[in-house]
């Protein structure tokens, strides 16, 4: 009842506000369209110098944007032709850090990492809780890229992947977030809807149980449809031996003497990313592909997403491309931009999918009150961030605020 009264108080107060591009064509006797950001992406070197936001960025990270900011702060008006959403895939040590960091700084928007269990068992004091493991029974352990590499046919193996889509579900919400309180772009190392990849070619490889995979689909079904999906995907491509020889060069321990990086499980990787998620993305974003044997140059890339019209999609309304982003009211970017800000905990609760048929993704109640009794006695766990004093946070009794976005 309440979403439907934001939902109404929303399009209510942005009654007769349409977006910048729909009154474009009105003044022209166009058909009305969805507004969509103008213009093709543009680099530094194109504008002659870095981006001037068209309104100062809302301070989303310390202040919430609710139904009653509607009235008198937009959302469209600071997206400009960079107000995209960029997702660089390829295969393992493609470089991909590397190129998203370039090409994140050449086009002056933010650029997000890759995600790791790093996230989850490194508190915001600091404090690495894997340190708590021989007081953990086996079931409630950590489990993170370097266990799975040297032990990939583990129990706790089903959790760790569906720990790594949850990261980046949650970090996607993080950007989709960034971009409508700022209007800057956002570049991003893999994504949820490319996380589906990886879990197929555990299940191929047989790290995974049926039971296991189908929780993963069930999540994912429940799950990834209340995203938008990226304007574009790059992907830096290269051969299964090149592959291999990149793992091996940049010398990671744990990958030197993992058997998981075999070539069967390369190849099942490459064959899902090419033959079903690329082909599928495609149908709702650009895609641009490029051979990364050898390495590249990331201004080549910018002047080739240069070239890109992503308004050419505006003219034809049944075009799947880009139609996540085809809003036609005000209001409704202003609902996005409240789905993605402090409705966030509200989205990472359809993780909660009812299992009890999968042994390796359950835990008994002895383990879990063993758990919980361990974890929340480490340091800096008792309470809220902020609110612990044995870890040097002071004036306790005068905080009457706590903060934002705090959720996973």
């Amino acid at each position: 009842m309440t979403a439907v009264f934001r939902v109404g108080l929303v399009r209510l107060v942005s009654r007769g506000a349409t977006a910048p591009n729909s009154l474009l064509q009105a003044q022209t006797n166009a058909l009305p369209a969805a507004f969509q950001q103008k213009c093709n992406i543009s680099g530094k070197t194109m504008r002659g110098g870095p981006r001037v936001p068209k309104e100062p960025p809302y301070p989303y990270k310390t202040k919430k944007y609710t139904v009653l900011n509607t009235f008198l702060d937009k959302t469209s008006k600071r997206f400009d032709e960079n107000s995209k959403v960029i997702c660089v895939e390829g295969p393992i040590a493609s470089g991909k850090t590397k190129f998203a960091k370039e090409l994140a700084e050449e086009l002056d928007m933010q650029y997000f990492p890759a995600v790791d269990l790093d996230l989850i068992f490194i508190n915001k004091y600091g404090y690495d809780m894997r340190q708590l493991d021989p007081e953990l029974p086996p079931s409630c352990r950590s489990y993170d890229v370097r266990n799975f590499c040297l032990d990939p046919s583990h129990d706790l193996a089903a959790q760790f992947q569906i720990r790594m889509y949850m990261l980046r579900y949650s970090q996607y919400i993080d950007a989709l977030q960034h971009i409508f309180n700022t209007g800057q772009g956002v570049v991003l190392e893999r994504s949820p809807f490319s996380d589906f990849v990886f879990m197929e070619t555990m299940f191929r490889q047989g790290y995974l149980s049926r039971g296991a995979r189908s929780v993963y689909n069930e999540i994912r079904s429940n799950t990834i449809g209340e995203l938008l999906k990226p304007h574009l995907v790059i992907y830096l491509d290269l051969p299964v031996d090149a592959v291999q020889k990149q793992i091996k060069a940049r010398n990671v321990d744990y990958e030197q003497q993992s058997k998981v990086f075999s070539e069967a499980y390369l190849r099942d990787l490459e064959a899902l990313y090419k033959q079903q998620y690329l082909k599928d993305i495609a149908n709702h974003a650009e895609l641009l592909i490029y051979d990364w044997t050898a390495g590249g140059e990331t201004e080549v890339v910018v002047e080739d997403i240069e070239r890109i019209d992503f308004n050419q999609y505006e003219s034809d309304p049944h075009n799947k491309k880009m139609i996540d982003w085809r809003f036609p009211l005000e209001s409704e970017w202003c609902e996005a931009r409240i789905k993605y800000g402090h409705e966030k905990p509200d989205l990472m609760n359809y993780f909660n999918v009812p299992r009890f048929d999968v042994p390796e993704l359950l835990r008994s109640a002895d383990d879990s009150k063993v758990w919980r009794d361990v974890w929340f006695n480490a340091p800096g766990m008792k309470f809220r961030p902020g609110y612990n004093a044995d870890m040097g946070d002071t004036g306790l009794a005068t905080k009457t605020k706590i903060g934002i976005n705090e959720a996973i």
